[in-house]
């Protein structure tokens, strides 16, 4: 059970890290979609930065947690990211979920897993001290 967060790391390191370079190098074949789901793809994509920012963004994550660097940044990144793949694939393509319920669960254990390094930002009342305001 010691060795639990280090494999939950690298697994989700490697699903970002291999997800954020197809993205760019599209080596792995693009699943059918329905109309609702390519419609929503389509107008993410005519953007322009979506695509790019949040592939950047993966890939960058996904190479921290592989390489225990910024861990907890990288985590808090992932997080709005495995929620909204939850929720497009719960609304639009049912069918492929599974992945990414995977790398959402795999973020919250993480998330929980590392929360001495959340701690300070959880904080219900913040007060300045007269150091701070300085």
């Amino acid at each position: 059970m010691k060795h639990l967060p280090t494999i939950a790391r690298y697994l989700l390191g490697l699903i970002f890290f291999v997800f954020g370079l197809n993205g760019f190098l599209q080596f792995l074949p693009q699943p059918e979609l329905g109309p609702d789901a390519g419609a929503f793809l389509g107008a993410l994509a005519a953007t322009g930065y979506m695509f790019p920012m949040l592939k950047i963004l993966e890939t960058l994550a996904g190479l921290a947690l592989l390489t225990n660097r910024f861990v907890p940044l990288s985590l808090v990144v992932l997080a709005p990211i495995t929620v909204n793949i939850v929720a497009f694939h719960a609304a639009l393509d049912p069918a492929g979920i599974a992945v990414g319920l995977l790398a959402f669960l795999l973020n919250l254990y993480l998330l929980f897993a590392y929360k001495k390094y959340f701690d300070p930002i959880l904080t219900t009342k913040a007060e300045l001290n007269s150091e701070d305001s300085e």
